[in-house]
């Protein structure tokens, strides 16, 4: 069990700076300690690796370049955090390349799991072998990748749930509420959950009542569908605390705590190239203290037991951790 003096020791001794910034200057590490206790098993259930490009290049066709965030930044973070386990996402950057995940998946060894990206040229063996390292869902960008066509969003989605049907993996998606309702009844009919990213895109400014939110909460009530309560700065502008997404995280929950799952999103990547820049020009990527974003859990949700389910019971079961 991780109690707060621990994580503060460990914080400390991993020469976590103030500003948020580690050693290398790059990725964002926890200025901030826990200051609630932790329970064993908990996982970051949505965190990325920019590894080195000339080990592994990024994707010609990206919209952005990040700055590097490696598999020893991530447990650098996770051990300030007192969290066990991991989901490694493959970001848009690498394309359906997911050679950077693996790498980071291996460094954790078997507290980490891997959501991939995929196109309709990856062969079933490589679905295989990526099953065997421990990948158990794909992911579809529909928000970095600019589309909004709801008849796009859902061949893409039956496409994918096609696929995995026979794997019972999860189908990911990044995308906007707008895309959601346009794909909640594929969603309801689905055979395998949809895992929607960063609060379904939900803009906190515009609270409970924004179009498309309550069809995100008729899905989580269901139990198709699993929300990451993550990435709250990409839905409030309100930093630190983002008071705004209190309400939207409180409806999730209370709407089923078994579909509630917690994540990071670090290393925090600015998907947006500055205007005059160029997209081979690194962009640098948002300075966020994930010890003050976990500590907004135990706000959302003050009951211990319901925290042990997002953070510990339900990425076990989605995720498959013994």
């Amino acid at each position: 069990m991780f109690t707060r003096r621990g994580i503060l020791l460990a914080s400390i001794a991993a020469g976590v700076a103030v500003s948020g910034r580690n050693a290398h200057g790059k990725a964002a590490q926890p200025a901030t300690p826990v200051n609630f206790e932790v329970p064993a098993g908990a996982c970051d259930c949505h965190t990325h690796i920019h590894a080195d490009p000339e080990k592994f290049p990024f994707f010609a066709g990206r919209v952005y370049t990040p700055e590097l965030a490696s598999p020893q930044d991530m447990s650098e973070l996770h051990r300030a955090l007192g969290v066990e386990r991991v989901v490694i996402v493959t970001p848009s950057v690498y394309g359906t390349d997911n050679s950077a995940t693996l790498f980071g998946m291996r460094a954790r060894g078997p507290t980490a799991r891997g959501v991939a990206v995929i196109d309709d040229k990856t062969p079933e063996s490589d679905l295989d072998a990526m099953q065997k390292d421990g990948f158990r869902g794909i992911r579809l960008n529909l928000a970095t990748g600019g589309i909004n066509d709801p008849n796009v969003a859902k061949q893409r989605f039956q496409a994918a749930v096609d696929r995995m049907k026979s794997r019972g993996w999860h189908v990911q998606l990044y995308t906007t509420l707008p895309l959601i309702a346009a794909i909640k009844d594929l969603v309801l009919a689905s055979p395998v959950p949809a895992v929607f990213d960063h609060f379904g895109g939900a803009n906190a400014a515009l609270g409970v009542e924004q179009p498309g939110f309550a069809d995100l909460v008729e899905l989580v009530k269901s139990g198709k569908a699993y929300v990451k309560i993550s990435g709250a700065y990409r839905a409030s502008k309100l930093a630190p605390d983002y008071p705004d997404v209190v309400p939207l995280a409180k409806m999730l929950i209370a709407a089923n705590p078994d579909r509630i799952v917690w994540g990071t999103d670090w290393p925090h990547p600015n998907s947006v190239t500055p205007p005059g820049q160029k997209i081979t020009d690194v962009t640098p990527l948002f300075q966020i203290d994930d010890g003050s974003v976990l500590n907004q859990l135990a706000l959302w949700e003050p009951d211990a037991a319901i925290c042990r389910k997002i953070l510990v019971d339900n990425p076990a079961r989605l995720y498959g951790f013994g």
